[in-house]
């Protein structure tokens, strides 16, 4: 790892070991300048055969970026990955005077390339003594030095931006530098017992139970208190199995034991109202579900389905069933009971309302009353539905060969 003066430690230790490598190469680069400069400002006030190294760029290194340092964190333990960073520098080359001698310039541009070529890793002792207190050398990975490619139309794009000539110019990159992060690094706690009385891993023979398909009574498209429900699927057995319905207006998840359903294969579970389930107004709520399988054999862990979605349609009585035209003041009451934050609204014929008041009784046995207020009636007969979370009241009598609009779910404007 690395600290903040990773990225000046790779580019002076760069800086000094073309310094010092190139004059070997070519002797007549005695005199051979290597400088740090802006473009723009690069050969202000130099004479002498002279190599500017700019770093233009930097950017994320994709391999390192999300990786936890080794040595670092052990499994089960977090900590902020290092930032790893590639340095993009461009290699420029002037010769001597202000002729500015493109053949000099050339052999400048030859001999630091040379010396990259041959010496494309950064040497430990080199970045230890190019700038103090840096530990860049200390880092799990080396920073290589590689060519990037740069197209004519890049590179003058860069020099355009510096509002300076074009020179010809060389690109490398040096990767990877890492640079610790400072956040601290979350250690868990040694395992005291793996499962319950240290038994350790537990392994099954058998499969999750897995759903396929919900059948409601009479193909609705939402089931209601006092329904059934045939579930199919793979693995289904009432035998050590709980139906889970989770909503996010619950506090809880609601869990009914199924029983074996008509066909094989199959399991019927039963939603309990108010008859069956005292508690089932408060227990419940109307809107959207989703349905999965718990599966528990005895000495096992709980082995989970997938999760299918369900929508659970309020239960309304209409107060009054007649009116005059004009506005209609409407009483309903709704079961399972609206919890709060749940979007309410009443479908008077096409026509969309939302409620005046909304209000749960003490008893939490008893439905919630909302009243509406839907203006500028004329005559006909309505069909109500309230909706609830996306949910709506299903306003249908199955109870003939033939199913037809339910008397008590209309109001008759005459």
């Amino acid at each position: 790892m690395s600290n903040v003066l990773a990225i000046a430690a790779a580019t002076r230790t760069l800086r000094n070991v073309l310094l010092a490598r190139m004059p070997l190469l070519d002797t007549d680069l005695s005199d051979l300048e290597v400088t740090l400069q802006p473009l723009d400002l690069a050969r202000k006030g130099i004479t002498k055969a002279q190599l500017n190294l700019f770093l233009f760029q930097v950017v994320w290194n994709a391999g390192w970026r999300n990786m936890d340092m080794p040595g670092r964190v052990r499994p089960g333990e977090t900590a902020q990955p290092a930032l790893a960073l590639n340095l993009h520098y461009l290699l420029t080359a002037w010769g001597r005077g202000d002729s500015d001698n493109d053949a000099v310039s050339h052999r400048v541009l030859a001999s630091a390339m040379s010396t990259l070529h041959d010496r494309p890793l950064l040497d430990a002792d080199d970045i230890r003594n190019a700038l103090p207190d840096n530990d860049l050398a200390d880092q799990i990975e080396r920073v290589r030095l590689t060519p990037l490619p740069q197209s004519v139309e890049e590179l003058s794009k860069l020099w355009t931006a510096f509002q300076t000539n074009y020179r010809v110019s060389a690109a490398y990159e040096a990767t990877v530098v890492l640079i610790d992060s400072q956040s601290p690094a979350r250690a868990s706690l040694p395992v005291l017992r793996r499962g319950p009385q240290d038994r350790g891993v537990i392994s099954s023979a058998s499969m999750a139970p897995s759903l396929s398909g919900i059948a409601l009574p009479h193909a609705q498209t939402a089931a209601r208190l006092g329904d059934d429900l045939v579930l199919s699927g793979n693995q289904l057995s009432p035998t050590n199995m709980l139906a889970r319905f989770s909503s996010l207006r619950l506090d809880a998840p609601v869990d009914v034991a199924p029983a074996a359903g008509a066909a094989p294969g199959t399991l019927q579970v039963h939603l309990a109202d108010s008859t069956g389930d005292p508690q089932a107004p408060s227990r419940w709520a109307p809107g959207i579900y989703t349905l999965a399988l718990l599966a528990q054999p005895p000495g096992s862990p709980v082995l989970v389905s997938n999760e299918l979605p369900l929508a659970l349609a309020p239960v309304i009585t209409i107060s009054p069933l007649t009116g005059t035209p004009g506005t209609q003041h409407l009483t309903l009451t709704c079961l399972p009971r609206i919890r709060d934050g749940q979007r309410v609204f009443l479908l008077f014929g096409d026509r969309s309302v939302t409620p005046q008041s909304i209000n749960n009784p003490a008893d939490p046995q008893q439905p919630t009353t909302l009243t509406f207020d839907v203006p500028g009636v004329t005559a006909g007969t309505y069909t109500v539905r309230l909706r609830v979370d996306g949910a709506d009241s299903i306003p249908v009598d199955f109870s003939g060969p033939v199913p037809a609009f339910a008397s008590d779910q209309q109001v008759v404007v005459s």
